[in-house]
């Protein structure tokens, strides 16, 4: 299974994007603090926050969608 873990989003205009370079900032939709998306497949699964472990970035999971909701979104 493809585990992934999302940190926010963006939409850019193609010319935006051929004017990214090293440094350069690219803003999110998602505020400081909010809970990462965790999907499995592409699809949502759970809700958590960053930490570190053993110099290593990690997910603590906050919140775990139901199985109701997970098999609604399957459509």
């Amino acid at each position: 299974l493809e585990l992934s873990v999302e940190l926010g989003r963006t939409k850019m205009l193609i010319h935006d994007l051929l004017q990214l370079g090293q440094g350069s900032i690219v803003e999110l939709d998602k505020l400081a603090g909010e809970p990462l998306e965790i999907y499995i497949n592409r699809k949502l699964v759970a809700r958590g926050e960053v930490v570190v472990v053993n110099e290593k970035f990690g997910v603590r999971l906050t919140d775990i969608i139901s199985t109701i909701e997970r098999v609604k979104s399957l459509g």
